[in-house]
């Protein structure tokens, strides 16, 4: 199953995460990608190692890498820059991640791309944007994603020093946005004709990741406290600790249809009638308390058994907090698509797949990540053959 994006011809140049990441996608897809690797490879090889993995062991980059074809060019020389251009001749989309600066030098920057082939839509992922003071400062995602656009901020309790991200969230969600970008840039090209530049970055990633916050102190001036657990104003939008240490989280955001549902599976009707809890108003006066009683309360049944209580109650929404091991052990993860298998000529690999399904055109990957350099002969012979046709 090819999928809808089968037919579409895409030059990589991507280093990391966020770039391949875009590329990953497109290539999930049904993308063609031809993914430009310096000799040394793309850095992003070395993640297996940096796990302290197996030398063949790489989960990150088999991730983002999968479908695509791997060819090896130094483009600091003529010929390989040479041959560069003439890839990028006969693609739709040109992706890349790395530095304003670095690609200016290789002659591979929007401008001299453009000016070659106006067709092609140019994907660029930067750290802070491509224009102003540090359009061509060095970033990770933990750098302008998680650090400077706000987010491991409004992850820390006052007092408590931040909470380290996790590997690839900032990239993983730029390259999203992205892949989504240029597939509208395709779709206005097939109306005008015209290639175009599409861009991110780690920073405005970040920031739309915050926006409730940032919109919120752009349109009062107010920024949004950072909870405590203990003192939640909403207490019905809070996490608790079963009786077997295992925690969950209940969501009751509408107080008035989900107040009730918690009294109910808690066995404490009479709270609806009490004025210390009468209204939302009332219960953020008295969180602190009202959240000590639930604490006491959840902690006399393990998780299993207030799952069931919680199952008979429509308006109580909760979920488990899982563990990695959960979320692979979850039926509902399968059911819903959140693995693929990744065929390899040992079998085939599971994988986590990209998240986006298409009824009409559904994808399927075709191969592991490959080899450094392991299409390079292969690329360059479809090169020759099509200058033989012209």
């Amino acid at each position: 199953m090819p999928g809808p994006l089968e037919g579409v011809n895409i030059v990589e140049l991507g280093v990391w995460v966020a770039g391949p990441a875009a590329g990953g996608i497109l290539a999930d897809w049904g993308a063609d990608v031809v993914k430009i690797e310096p000799p040394t490879g793309d850095p992003g090889r070395a993640f297996g190692r940096m796990l302290g993995l197996d030398f063949d062991t790489n989960p990150p980059f088999e991730m983002d890498n999968r479908s695509k074809r791997s060819i090896v060019l130094d483009l600091t020389t003529d010929d390989d820059r040479r041959t560069a251009f003439e890839l990028l001749s006969g693609a739709d989309v040109f992706v890349t991640n790395v530095r304003p600066a670095a690609l200016q030098r290789l002659g591979l920057d929007y401008e001299s791309v453009a000016a070659a082939f106006p067709r092609l839509v140019y994907g660029l992922i930067t750290g802070y944007g491509d224009t102003g003071p540090d359009a061509d400062r060095a970033a990770y995602d933990i750098a302008a994603f998680w650090s400077r656009a706000g987010v491991a901020h409004l992850l820390t309790r006052p007092g408590d020093t931040p909470p380290f991200q996790r590997g690839g969230m900032g990239d993983h969600m730029a390259g999203m946005t992205l892949a989504a970008a240029i597939c509208a840039a395709l779709l206005a090209r097939g109306r005008t004709g015209a290639g175009q530049l599409v861009t991110t970055s780690l920073y405005r990633q970040g920031a739309y990741t915050v926006s409730f916050d940032i919109n919120t102190y752009l349109m009062t001036g107010q920024p949004i406290a950072v909870g405590h657990r203990e003192s939640m104003a909403n207490p019905c939008m809070n996490n608790y600790t079963a009786g077997d240490g295992r925690r969950f989280w209940i969501v009751g955001l509408q107080g008035d249809r989900h107040w009730p549902a918690l009294c109910r599976v808690v066995g404490r009707t009479d709270w609806l009638t009490d004025p210390r809890f009468a209204d939302g108003r009332a219960r953020a006066a008295n969180a602190v308390e009202l959240i000590a009683q639930l604490d006491e309360i959840f902690a006399t049944k393990p998780l299993d058994e207030w799952a069931q209580i919680f199952t008979g109650e429509p308006e109580f929404f909760w979920s488990p907090i899982n563990s990695v091991e959960d979320v692979v052990a979850d039926p509902q993860f399968h059911a819903a698509g959140g693995l693929v298998e990744v065929p390899d000529p040992g079998g085939a690999v599971p994988m986590v797949a990209t998240p986006a399904d298409f009824r009409g055109t559904p994808w399927t990957p075709r191969s592991t990540a490959p080899q450094l350099g392991e299409h390079t002969g292969e690329v360059l012979a479809e090169l020759e053959a099509r200058r033989r046709r012209v």
